[in-house]
């Protein structure tokens, strides 16, 4: 689809200037932008490559002086990130499922369907399940019993959300995301090796082996509005009362959140991050890369945590947090530069006590 410059100005809360009636269909790097594209110039060094492609518009930074690039029209924009939110949204062209509902979907009478709800092909519903107005449901889906979805949900391909799970509006789910399964939670007949190791911290374990007994999980999910799992994410079902995940929060590919957790508003976990069981995290709360958090601990809101770190205790509000154990992130560097020193520290010792001891031999 084609947007004149002025259309997509907008979109992305920008300033058209110059030819505002030019028409773009889709958006480029500078060096790769073809006549139809809107070359992504977010700043001085891509604009410096605008001459080898061939855009005739672009997007800049507020105080760009888009003429000298030879461009015939531009959209300035305050925060050229935040441009690419409504640019994107404007040009996806989506995963292309077929509007209606596939012969091949298998949809229980019982089942409530909004209006204009896309079924792929192969997709099961489930008795009871609720999905909200302009949803989309992609092929090869499972939608268990009592679930809830809201509006405008996209749900992509392999899918599956299981029993009870209640889900707000706007979700979006990549392939093989899924909601409710059972939480990891066992228990032994007698006192286990893991408690003995819990309560004494490193002492050593007299617990002869034993069967796991499985503790069922009755609390399945809530999820609440705007939230986004990525691809083979997966959010256990709690044990009692639900797992729940608050409004806003974007969570990438390949991440676990454990049966009781209880996640707030807006917080963005990184790829590969594991959040175990029972633990409370704040608001606004920011996980990098391969974080893990331990079980039944809370995070307070604002925190930060640099990627590959482990948090193995309470996080106090608005820290910056780095390392395995985590500490705060300006201490961590500090213990890690002076870690750089050791060996020639060690190095100096070795030399002092050599010096020592010839000094005695002297003596």
């Amino acid at each position: 689809m084609a947007y004149t410059i002025q259309e997509m100005a907008e979109a992305v809360g920008g300033r058209a200037v110059g030819a505002t009636d030019l028409t773009i269909t889709g958006a480029a790097e500078p060096a790769q932008a073809e006549a139809t594209d809107i070359a992504l110039a977010l700043k001085p060094a891509f604009a410096a490559t605008l001459k080898d492609g061939k855009a005739r518009t672009a997007i800049l930074w507020a105080q760009a002086d888009w003429q000298s690039y030879g461009l015939e029209a531009a959209i300035l924009v305050d925060r050229p990130r935040l441009a690419m939110a409504g640019l994107t949204a404007r040009l996806d062209p989506g995963q292309g499922y077929p509007l209606g509902l596939d012969p091949s979907a298998m949809i229980d009478p019982s089942a409530r369907l909004g209006r204009n709800v896309t079924i792929g092909a192969l997709t099961y519903v489930a008795a009871g399940a609720e999905i909200g107005d302009n949803s989309q449901i992609g092929p090869q889906c499972y939608i268990g019993q009592d679930v809830q979805i809201g509006s405008d949900a996209v749900v992509h391909a392999g899918v599956r959300i299981l029993a009870r799970s209640h889900i707000g509006d706007r979700f979006r789910a990549s392939p093989g995301v899924v909601v409710g399964a059972d939480g990891h939670s066992f228990v032994t007949r007698e006192e286990s090796s893991v408690e003995q190791a819990r309560a004494t911290l490193g002492g050593e374990v007299t617990a002869q082996g034993q069967s796991w007994q499985r503790i069922h999980s009755l609390g399945a999910v809530r999820i609440g509005d705007d939230v986004e799992l990525g691809a083979n994410t997966t959010v256990d079902a709690g044990t009692i009362r639900p797992t729940e995940i608050g409004n806003g929060c974007k969570i990438d590919n390949l991440c676990q959140i454990g049966h009781n957790v209880r996640i707030g508003q807006d917080c963005l976990f990184s790829a590969q991050t594991g959040v175990a069981g029972s633990t409370v995290i704040g608001n606004n709360v920011i996980l990098g890369g391969q974080v893990g958090v331990s079980d039944n601990i809370t995070v307070g809101d604002n925190v930060v945590v640099g990627g590959g770190s482990k948090l193995l205790s309470k996080v106090p509000a608005g820290r910056v947090m780095l390392g395995y154990p985590a500490t705060k992130m300006d201490q961590n560097l500090e213990i890690y530069k002076l870690q750089r020193r050791l060996p020639r520290l060690f190095q100096q010792v070795a030399a002092l006590q050599k010096a020592v001891f010839k000094s005695g031999e002297n003596e």
